[in-house]
């Protein structure tokens, strides 16, 4: 099988190309930034101003600054090969007020927050909140453009320089925990590892890239759901959770599509690009059987007699392996006997059995 990841090309990106070409047969390393997607007609991909090849699966992963090429090659690519995260996602997760919107709506638990369209609005806001609070860019990652205002003046003063820059922002309660968070990386239905991250001194923000410290650390079972729920509702079956963990139970703060892998595998000894990559290769034959079945379905191969089916073959060392429709109709098994010829681009496999009859 042929994979691709479309990337930045960091430390982190590396780690998961070099994890890919344990399982798949062909990995392409390819530059977001060679990217184009052709809107004209058809959604069409190129690389390098040339057709993008096909494959199996492709897994794009970047800055939010790139988030509208991301979707539009997750838009042009979804449901003809295997993609871990959904178009919208890229464009949800990338967006603080639309993370807000969407896991408020499905009643993730995160901190109090407040959007305001006017800057009259937003003081009237300020008149009314607990201190400190905290206000931040819709946009950003690694903790930038977030700011912590300790009083009704400190807060006003920054909306009034946040006003002049004519760009939304949140304003948001703040949530004591020390000077700590938690950063859970959600791969499928599971958390992968997680860590706790903590500030350095006069630092509000315990992002790693801002001079954070991490510690190992096992997440209960509801913040583990609470991760794992946040991914899916976001579209995303690879990503990273940021975590407070308040006075009532754990509060999601940040949903990161392209979180960087080296803090958290120094921290927690786990492979983290492994992981992520092992998860992909089983998706992707997951996604190619559900397209052979399709097959069988679309013409009407539902009976006994299975007569003919295009598809590729998943190699697995010197063995093959029969995607499940296939083998679900033949009743093939571990335990039988099999006749197999073989020449030049022909296999013919037969259950074995002792009389013509049961042959056939």
């Amino acid at each position: 099988m042929k994979a691709a990841l479309i990337s930045q090309r960091s430390v982190s990106s590396q780690w998961i190309i070099d994890a890919l070409r344990k399982y798949f047969d062909v990995v392409d390393d390819l530059s977001i930034r060679e990217i184009e997607v052709n809107t004209t007609g058809k959604l069409d991909v190129l690389y390098n101003g040339t057709p993008l090849a096909d494959y199996d699966c492709v897994y794009i992963k970047g800055s939010y600054n790139f988030r509208p090429i991301m979707r539009a090659i997750a838009t042009a690519l979804y449901g003809k090969v295997y993609t871990p995260i959904k178009p919208s996602g890229f464009s949800t997760a990338s967006d603080k007020i639309l993370t807000q919107l969407e896991l408020q709506k499905n009643k993730i638990a995160m901190p109090k927050t407040y959007l305001a369209s006017t800057a009259d609005a937003a003081k009237r806001i300020l008149e009314k909140v607990n201190y400190p609070i905290i206000m931040k860019f819709p946009s950003g990652t690694q903790g930038k453009g977030v700011m912590v205002a300790e009083s009704f003046a400190s807060a006003s003063s920054m909306m009034d320089a946040l006003s002049a820059l004519k760009q939304p922002f949140l304003i948001q309660e703040y949530i004591e925990t020390g000077g700590v968070d938690t950063r859970a990386i959600v791969v499928g239905d599971k958390v992968v590892a997680a860590m706790h991250r903590e500030s350095k001194k006069g630092e509000v923000r315990a992002n790693i890239h801002a001079g954070g410290t991490g510690k190992i650390c096992v997440l209960d079972e509801s913040a583990k759901k609470l991760a794992v729920d946040a991914a899916k509702i976001v579209g995303a079956e690879v990503c990273a959770v940021d975590i407070l963990e308040g006075l009532k139970g754990p509060l999601v703060i940040e949903i990161n599509l392209s979180p960087g892998l080296q803090g958290i595998t120094k921290t927690t000894k786990i492979d983290v690009a492994d992981k992520i990559a092992s998860y992909l290769y089983e998706k992707t034959k997951e996604f190619k059987n559900k397209g052979v079945s399709k097959v069988i379905n679309d013409v009407g191969l539902k009976s006994e007699k299975l007569k003919e089916v295009i598809t590729t073959l998943d190699f697995r060392g010197d063995r093959i392996l029969l995607p499940s429709p296939i083998k679900n109709l033949t009743k093939f098994d571990d335990k039988s006997e099999y006749i197999i010829q073989a020449e030049k681009g022909i296999l013919t496999i037969r259950r074995f059995s002792s009389t013509p009859e049961e042959q056939e």
